[in-house]
């Protein structure tokens, strides 16, 4: 009978891919509402 599934050691080699993109997605996504959370209000007398 053959095994058909991965070893422990690519599975492993897998999670970590998705751990890192993953990191970067949720960095890509909360950075830009950091930034912009923390940015001074317009000024009232700017083009109106």
């Amino acid at each position: 009978m053959k095994k058909t599934g991965i070893t422990r050691k690519q599975a492993i080699k897998k999670m970590g891919k998705y751990a890192a993109l993953t990191a970067i997605g949720t960095f890509a996504i909360l950075n830009p509402k950091k930034a912009q959370a923390s940015s001074a209000p317009p000024d009232p007398w700017w083009g109106d």
